[in-house]
């Protein structure tokens, strides 16, 4: 059994699976190709194991490490499959043709369209700030990542939380799942950007961190 069950195998994944290993966590890897999701699993290392999307995921935690279109598919094939777990969705719904609008209704998140498909399982939003370099080295500037954690779940995001402080990264609870909306609509805006020819330098290497000022 691992702790953390990845599905997907790209460099979101590949960030949180090195996050989770360096955290001590066991870790399987599941993606709709077996083949990539093996060689994830012997990149990571520390005992990973990995499967294909017809196997059951074995972690407390799911993290669904994919686009939001990719991840509804995903939550609507597992369903029942994922009850009684804590399901961590990273999606930003952006338009990326033009990076000026997100792809859900207004007043709805990706988090809660992917938590309407799973009533049983407990979604927490988290992750969707960060992006795949930064959080596979858990730091920018010198400076741990922030990661915004949001769920109507206490326990669920404790347990969010907690693997992210293990991973060298600070955990901030932002309240329920309805702020998902505000996370993804202000991830639209830092992604947009890193496109932008103005800021060349940040080419996807920034961190987001909310920074206290001391005394």
């Amino acid at each position: 059994m691992a702790d953390i069950t990845i599905i997907g195998s790209g460099n979101m994944a590949r960030a949180i699976g090195t996050r989770a290993v360096a955290a001590g966590r066991s870790v399987q890897i599941l993606s709709r190709s077996a083949e990539h999701a093996a060689a994830l699993a012997a990149e990571l290392g520390g005992g990973t194991t990995s499967g294909g999307l017809g196997d059951v995921p074995d972690g407390d935690i799911v993290v669904l490490a994919l686009y939001f279109g990719p991840a509804r598919e995903v939550a609507t094939h597992y369903g029942d499959t994922l009850s009684g777990k804590t399901v961590v969705d990273i999606s930003n719904p952006v338009d990326t043709d033009t990076y000026d609008s997100l792809t859900v209704p207004p007043g709805s998140s990706a988090a809660e369209e992917i938590s309407a498909l799973l009533p049983g399982a407990d979604v927490v939003k988290a992750f969707n700030t960060t992006f795949a370099g930064t959080l596979a080295a858990g730091a920018a500037g010198g400076m741990p990542l922030d990661v915004f954690i949001a769920s109507d779940s206490d326990e669920a995001a404790s347990k969010v939380a907690s693997f992210a402080a293990a991973a060298g990264l600070r955990p901030l609870r932002v309240g329920g799942l309805k702020h998902a909306r505000e996370l993804e609509g202000f991830q639209l805006l830092v992604m947009a950007l890193q496109v932008n020819p103005a800021y060349d330098a940040f080419n996807w290497g920034t961190g987001l961190k909310i920074v206290d000022q001391p005394g």
